[in-house]
């Protein structure tokens, strides 16, 4: 299977089972086997210019959309979104990284525009 988009950020889940790609110039989140297998493809009107990709220890699936400014949380087999984390209202402006810190229990978001890290504690 060829896929022709450019490989913008890449995440494997904790099995190994599962690989997420995200591409800049496609809205939208694939979830591939270990063989490559296409197995699903991820959009959503909330998640536009995907630019940061993290999968947690426990599996979870956290995108975040540059243009949308918004932080989701997808379930791990890649179809739905279960959760809007952060918006803009959070303070979340052209997000390009995201990661979960299980010392912390905080998911930190990378900001591009003003240079800002934002920790946001949950439970």
């Amino acid at each position: 299977m060829l896929l022709c988009f450019a490989v913008g950020k890449c995440a494997v889940s904790p099995t190994g089972d599962r690989l997420y790609i995200i591409s800049w110039d496609q809205d939208k989140l694939l979830t591939l086997a270990r063989d490559g297998t296409l197995l699903a493809t991820y959009t959503d009107p909330a998640l536009v210019s995907p630019s940061g990709l993290h999968v947690t220890p426990a599996g979870q699936v956290l995108v975040c959309g540059y243009l949308s400014d918004t932080v989701l949380q997808v379930g791990w087999e890649g179809e739905s979104k279960l959760a809007t984390l952060a918006t803009q209202k959070d303070g979340v402006r052209s997000p390009v990284s995201v990661c979960y810190s299980s010392i912390t229990s905080s998911i930190i978001v990378g900001l591009l525009e003003d240079d800002n890290i934002l920790v946001f504690r949950v439970e």
